[in-house]
């Protein structure tokens, strides 16, 4: 072949848009096959992060309405922007009329994101109704005996089916290449650094709410140049205890910040009878990250990064 016709196959290959989905197409939903018979166009979407999945893609113009926004987590201005009209139809999380009043014909959402296993909101439920549910593959743990560890192809595979259900595959292909380059880049930095022991506070006061080994939060330190002090926990987001906290005496703590900052979770600890001592505590080596940067979503990726630079800052970002 010359080198000329080798050419002109490039630029049309260049230049050839990728093949439409055609409907109906099936896509895994926590192992389970789940058919869309049509691009969607009234889409209700759970939880800050599944949202900004969705917003990554542009596919503003076929959701009809978001859920569970308002009632834990202050809007940034640029999700904000991005929301645009779009209307949040609860505050936490969505009934069925509820979702039904939107014309719903999708919903993404998770088992304790917006869906409680026996509730009357869920995959079932809903397909009772013609409406397929996307079940955010992080919490699934909920609903299987023998889940895996989560790694960051939770997001990059969840990116890549919406992608597929909206007829948005090279655009998610392209985006989850550019979040792989990111972090691959963190991971050259950090390679030759010793992990710093996270303890990832979330809320509580009695007992911790933190993440567990099947939290995606946990994957994101560990690219970070982390290791999560309750990686034995069994479970994705769940109760610990402040002696094992205190005990563990992490390097540094995470602080979970669902928009009102986090000046009364770091007060809190400082006057914990059993965490005032504890070794961050003392050398105010504290991370606030937003909850959209440790639930599964884009913010991901720039979490990974902020971490790096966090527990490693004499390495070069």
């Amino acid at each position: 072949m010359n080198k000329s016709l080798v050419a002109l196959l490039t630029m049309l290959s260049a230049i050839t848009p990728a093949l439409a989905e055609t409907y109906p197409l099936t896509v895994q939903s926590c192992g389970q096959p789940v058919t869309i018979t049509q691009h969607p166009t009234h889409a209700v979407i759970q939880d800050v992060n599944m949202a900004e999945m969705a917003f990554a893609l542009h596919l503003q113009p076929f959701i009809a309405g978001l859920s569970g926004i308002s009632g834990w987590s202050k809007k940034t201005p640029e999700f904000s922007r991005m929301q645009g009209n779009i209307p949040e139809i609860a505050t936490h999380y969505p009934s069925l009329e509820q979702l039904l009043a939107a014309r719903a014909d999708l919903f993404i959402a998770g088992w304790n994101y917006g869906m409680h296993v026996g509730g009357d909101v869920t995959p079932e439920t809903l397909q009772a109704q013609g409406i397929p549910t996307l079940v955010l593959s992080e919490s699934c743990i909920r609903t299987q005996t023998h889940p895996k560890l989560p790694t960051l192809s939770l997001l990059y595979d969840d990116e890549y089916r919406m992608g597929r259900v909206f007829d948005r595959t090279a655009e998610a292909t392209a985006l989850i290449n550019s979040w792989k380059q990111r972090v691959s880049a963190v991971e050259g930095r950090i390679a030759n650094t010793k992990p710093k022991s996270v303890f990832i506070y979330d809320s509580g006061e009695d007992r911790p709410f933190t993440a567990g080994a099947y939290a995606l939060a946990s994957e994101i330190v560990r690219l970070g140049g982390g290791v999560n002090i309750f990686n034995d926990l069994q479970t994705n987001w769940g109760p610990a205890s402040w002696e094992s906290a205190a005990l563990r005496d992490a390097d540094a703590i995470i602080i979970v910040d669902y928009g009102a900052g986090t000046q009364k979770s770091r007060t809190f600890l400082g006057h914990h009878p059993l965490m005032s001592d504890a070794r961050a505590i003392r050398t105010n080596n504290v991370l606030a990250l937003r909850y959209d940067e440790l639930t599964p979503g884009p913010e991901n990726i720039g979490a990974v990064e902020k971490i790096a630079h966090f527990l490693h800052p004499d390495i070069n970002p």
